[in-house]
């Protein structure tokens, strides 16, 4: 085991200097953002309509017009960044995780294709790292991360246009730390909507009833020499010890939306026979491969880009690492289906695995009881 050891404020916050290739990267970048803004800042964006916009916690996503009505607006973001303690199972284990917003993974956000995305990204003193945002969904600058990059107490406001449709990741992405940050729960996911909505391709309209996010998240929770997950005071305790997990490629937990469980039993998805749900779903670091058991993928853009047509029918579908998928499901019949990442060793023993509740009437056609299980 590496050495142990202790990190302050001042030390983690110059955690840049062990960057490596991103640190000149980083600045080198910013400079050229800087002067390209001032070359741009004749574009009339003060013109446009401004949305502003209340984020709501995963699974749930803020109200949103699946058309865009008008032209382009400038949609307003609000995010705070929360470094807290959470628990990421039944057994009690703990985690420091870092968030956008308090929660793992972070807010949806919902835009259509040439609006522009304004956030500002609040880094409170309470904090005790260095933090910034890279938006996969951006062009230059490392994805606005290096023009995010905030102390405790400081705040930034960024501004992009989403030029592509489709979803997409947002990550922490500091100098020197960003497999530590992303693997902490900081990622999260936005969908650009093209501004006639969804289609199959073919020229037919897709719309849903409801749309849910779903985050999957790999931890990696270090060990004692009795096997039991250890227990830290701050996450600079943990560091040391998390990263040699870290360097295992070996996650303790892979979870959907933070923890355990965080989307079965009492916290399962709902919906009705007969509902049109559109399910995005992210990994912001390893590849996934979700399945609906007892349902399908009636649309799938596995990759996440609504340029490209769907594929149909879909029983199982791979997300690459770094990357958000969506799939659009017509539920048929009612009662619980499970959702998992289809390595099911993932599923079933690390916890990467939710519930949809679905009500509504049987269908016998679609499935009947010949002969109930009984002895010969």
């Amino acid at each position: 085991m590496s050495e142990q050891f202790q990190m302050t404020r001042r030390s983690m916050l110059a955690g840049a200097a062990i960057a490596g290739a991103l640190t000149p990267l980083v600045g080198a970048v910013s400079a050229h953002a800087e002067e390209a803004v001032a070359k741009t800042a004749a574009v009339d964006v003060a013109s446009l309509p401004r949305v502003k916009v209340d984020l709501v916690k995963p699974p749930f996503v803020h109200a949103h017009t699946q058309k865009a009505e008008g032209g382009p607006k400038v949609i307003e973001f609000t995010m705070t960044i929360e470094e807290k303690k959470i628990v990421i199972d039944e057994q009690g284990t703990e985690l420091h995780a870092m968030t956008f917003n308090g929660s793992v993974p972070g807010p949806l956000m919902v835009v259509h294709q040439d609006d522009y995305v304004e956030l500002t990204l609040i880094n409170p003193n309470t904090n005790t790292l260095q933090h910034n945002i890279d938006f996969h969904s951006a062009t230059g600058a490392l994805g606005g991360g290096a023009l995010t990059v905030v102390n405790p107490g400081e705040t930034t406001v960024l501004r992009f246009r989403a030029t592509k449709a489709g979803v997409f990741v947002y990550h922490c992405a500091p100098p020197g730390m960003v497999p530590w940050h992303v693997t902490s729960g900081m990622n999260g996911a936005i969908m650009v909507l093209p501004r006639e909505g969804l289609s199959d391709g073919k020229g037919k309209s897709i719309t849903y009833d409801k749309v849910y996010y779903v985050g999957e998240q790999d931890f990696y929770v270090p060990r004692d020499e009795n096997g039991n997950f250890k227990k830290y005071e701050s996450a600079g305790d943990a560091y040391s010890d998390t990263l040699e997990v870290m360097r295992t490629l070996t996650p303790s937990h892979i979870v959907f939306n933070g923890a355990v469980g965080a989307l079965t039993g009492d916290n399962a998805l709902k919906a009705a026979v007969g509902e049109r749900v559109l399910i995005v779903h992210s990994q912001a670091n390893r590849d996934t491969r979700p399945h609906l058991i007892g349902g399908h993928g009636d649309y799938v853009w596995a990759t996440g880009k609504f340029r490209n047509p769907p594929e149909a029918d879909q029983e199982t579908w791979f997300i690459p690492g770094g990357t958000a998928g969506a799939a659009f499901y017509t539920f048929e019949q009612p009662g619980i289906y499970a959702y998992v990442n289809h390595n099911l060793i993932e599923a079933f023993e690390l916890g990467a695995a939710a519930h949809f509740a679905v009500t509504g009437d049987w269908n016998d056609d679609l499935m009947t009881s010949v002969r109930a299980p009984s002895g010969t």
